[in-house]
């Protein structure tokens, strides 16, 4: 038996939070009767529809990529305002992938991509402390004061972060360029940190996850995890 949001997740349709709201709005059938249970097991011989589309997750091949973000696109699937998305630069991959955790519109960098929706809840779940390396360029000079702010935590508005890693790469008379990690993932959440000290972000490109390095992957490209970096992060 196995529960049936995490059946949903692996079969790639959704992430485990997405799966029980399609199963709590009643998009999801066992059997052909709507089950809004959801802890509901799914057992050996059930037939699990999602919107009327039938699925089976062991017939489905997970596929787990590294794409290079470039500037102007959205992590959602889809966009109200016609903006490009991510899903625009893996159209070749004939598979539904939705990605791990998210890059604002006009952030760059590393992101994840997968159909393995229980490996995506687990590496967004916030009791996983895998740290995000970003490089940022902010205005003006980052004092001594306003790095210990950073790594110590600062408050956002109503969320005060936790610790954080901070390393001045280079200073100019008008801005700095500073690499910082974080754990966690609330929305523009180093932007924000940057703005309570005081320093405008101008430009911010993630580079690393845990021990995934962006390396040379072009930008708008993609590229498969290796063995060895899949094993990484379902070991995480």
């Amino acid at each position: 038996m196995m529960r049936l949001n995490k059946y949903i997740a692996q079969a790639g349709l959704a992430s485990r939070r997405k799966a029980d709201e399609f199963t709590a709005n009643g998009n999801v059938k066992i059997n052909g009767l709507v089950v809004k249970e959801l802890g509901y097991d799914v057992k050996d011989g059930d037939v699990v529809e999602v919107n009327g589309r039938r699925i089976d997750y062991a017939a489905q091949k997970p596929v787990y990529i590294m794409l290079n973000k470039p500037l102007g696109y959205i992590t959602s699937s889809n966009d109200e305002k016609g903006r490009p998305t991510v899903q625009d630069l893996v159209k070749d991959i004939d598979a539904r992938l939705f990605s791990v955790g998210r890059l604002d519109y006009n952030t760059s960098g590393m992101l994840l991509m997968t159909n393995d929706g229980d490996m995506a809840y687990k590496l967004t779940h916030p009791k996983h402390h895998i740290y995000k390396t970003y490089r940022a360029r902010v205005s003006g000079i980052l004092s001594n004061e306003k790095i210990a702010r950073l790594k110590n935590g600062v408050d956002i508005g109503g969320f005060v972060t936790s610790k954080a890693n901070v390393k001045v790469i280079k200073q100019a008379e008008r801005s700095t360029i500073v690499e910082i990690q974080i754990y966690e993932g609330k929305n523009r959440q180093v932007r924000k940190m940057f703005a309570a000290v005081g320093n405008k972000v101008q430009e911010l490109e993630r580079t690393a996850i845990g021990e995934l390095h962006l390396g040379r992957l072009m930008l708008g490209h993609y590229r498969k995890l290796t063995p060895k970096e899949i094993e990484y992060l379902k070991n995480s």
